[in-house]
């Protein structure tokens, strides 16, 4: 019979609704115990989603219950380490929404821990599986474009109003897109190239009112290598999410992902016929000197599957194979977000440290 792993869930806002809690359920294997929230509205929402699941009102509940295997922290991200803490300490496996932490120190405490407690801890950098990420993996490794020389990958909004309570929007560790958008970012530029060996950003308030930061560039210069990554809070006309340049051609894509949208819906990965596929209409389109051809023209999207992280941790767990968003990898895109905040402030160039 196949191990049945209880699940505790510390959060119940937007991303243990749409992120979390409909992912864990849909892989064989993971059961969904208990749900920390407070909040009446999201108390009654996740009864009625998930009524086997116990609600109960302090993560303590959670910790402390010798029955649950694995803890996933969804809760606001200046939280993200002590609550990673006290479930490693109570010898939890654990699983952070990102980003990871606040600090690269923060997260080297975490690395060391879950070490010495012997227990996993892993980031839930989910969009390494999604469908834009996906394919242009498979472009780079198959050498669609030849030697790459640059990408540029926005990820942008329009939302210039300011939502009334939400932590994101308030000046406080942690807060902003460039630990929001930006941990996605960067962690797709690191999978793709590694550690880059400088790092240039600019990071701005440009809503009415603001008072965390709503846009950034950050550069990171690689060798023959330049990627741009950007996210802005102002853009009203949204413009390509992936543009890639090589020796041989470029590839274009507009439009983001289908899953989150479909999740925001409430429909669930088991009940939904071709989860993840993209309509043929939001396919990117390349034109290319391949294997001694001019090709123009739209290519596939991959299909995304956000289940792909969390039946990684079940394997995990169940010593069936490593993990794919090892503690080390979300370190140093905590890492790297500190360096584009000191670049920004610095108004200069910073080469790449641990």
């Amino acid at each position: 019979m196949p191990k049945n792993i209880k699940v505790g869930l510390i959060g119940y806002g937007m991303a243990g609704q749409v992120f979390h809690a409909p992912v864990i359920t849909a892989v064989p294997g993971l059961q969904l115990t208990k749900i920390r929230e407070t909040k009446p509205d999201n108390i009654q929402l996740a009864q009625a989603r998930y009524p086997d699941a116990v609600i109960v009102p302090d993560s303590e509940a959670i910790i402390s219950d010798q029955e649950i295997e694995l803890v996933v922290i969804a809760t606001p991200n200046s939280s993200h380490y002590s609550l990673a803490e006290k479930a490693l300490l109570a010898g939890k496996h654990v699983v952070v929404d990102k980003p990871f932490t606040i600090t690269a120190e923060e997260a080297d405490k975490l690395i060391d821990l879950a070490a010495r407690q012997n227990r996993v801890l892993t980031v839930h950098h989910n969009r390494r599986w999604d469908s834009n990420a996906k394919t242009l993996r498979k472009i780079i490794e198959n050498q669609m474009l030849g030697r790459i020389i640059e990408l540029e990958v926005h990820f942008d909004r329009y939302r210039p109003f300011l939502r009334a309570g939400a932590w994101r929007e308030e000046d406080t560790p942690g807060s902003g897109i460039l630990y929001d958008l930006g941990a996605h970012l960067i962690d797709e530029a690191q999978c793709l190239f590694g550690l880059p060996e400088a790092i240039t950003a600019d990071e701005r308030i440009q809503r009415t009112n603001g008072k965390t930061i709503d846009n950034f560039t950050i550069v990171l210069d690689y060798p023959q290598l330049k990627v741009t990554l950007k996210a802005g809070m102002l853009v009203r006309q949204l413009g390509p999410v992936h543009v890639l340049h090589g020796e041989n051609g470029t590839y274009i894509k507009y439009g983001l992902d289908v899953q989150e949208a479909a999740l925001k819906e409430g429909l669930h990965p088991l009940h939904t016929p071709n989860w993840g596929k993209e309509p043929e209409a939001n396919w990117g389109t390349i034109n290319t000197e391949y294997q001694g051809q001019h090709l123009m023209g739209k290519i596939e999207s991959e299909p995304g599957d956000y289940r792909e992280f969390y039946v990684n941790v079940y394997q995990v767990l169940c010593g069936e194979t490593e993990l794919a968003v090892t503690p080390e990898q979300a370190r140093q895109t905590i890492r790297i977000i500190e360096l584009a905040r000191q670049s920004s402030a610095e108004k200069r160039t910073l080469p790449f440290s641990r």
